[in-house]
């Protein structure tokens, strides 16, 4: 298994067991489902009706969660458009500087810069759809990963910028 890290902040942010799926050669998506955590029963052998006390309620812990989103540890976040953007341009500079430092060639560098751009570009297109989380440090300066939902409306995917992760083999 290979878990893909923030390039700047080390955080864990996705795995190859999700289905990635490379678009526009600048990011990866990957389906979520929405899974149930908690919710424990616990059978402890006491008979309550036999010890004359009542039975205890307890309290359903179950939560329904986003599979990527709790696996990774992911914290949620909030931008407007300009904030969003101005995060935007920091982070691709950041991005770009260590693809500088792994002796990319201008080439490619330039071919990111110029897919990050239009890619950009249809993110803000579609702003308001987006859901925004953080790495599990919540550093500021890492990837900040945007969820959405396919055209069914119930799929959940999330979409990370290819260029700002790294590999680490499990």
């Amino acid at each position: 298994m290979i878990i893909y890290k923030d390039v700047i902040t080390g955080d864990e942010i996705i795995s190859d067991s999700y289905n990635l799926k490379e678009v526009d050669g600048i990011v990866y998506e990957a389906d979520c489902a929405m899974i149930t955590e908690g919710a424990v029963e616990v059978d402890i052998g006491a008979n309550a009706s036999a010890e004359g006390g009542e039975e205890e309620a307890v309290e359903d812990q179950a939560v329904k969660v986003n599979n990527i989103v709790y696996s990774f540890r992911l914290q949620s976040t909030s931008f407007d458009k300009k904030s969003y953007l101005t995060y935007l341009k920091g982070y691709m500079k950041a991005v770009k500087a260590k693809l500088q430092e792994q002796g990319k060639s201008e080439e490619e560098i330039k071919d990111f810069e110029t897919k990050a751009g239009a890619y950009a570009k249809k993110i803000l297109g579609s702003f308001k759809d987006y859901e925004f989380y953080t790495g599990e440090s919540m550093n500021p300066d890492g990837m900040v990963v945007l969820l959405n939902y396919r055209e069914d409306g119930m799929t959940p995917y999330v979409t990370v910028w290819k260029h700002g992760l790294t590999e680490m083999k499990v």
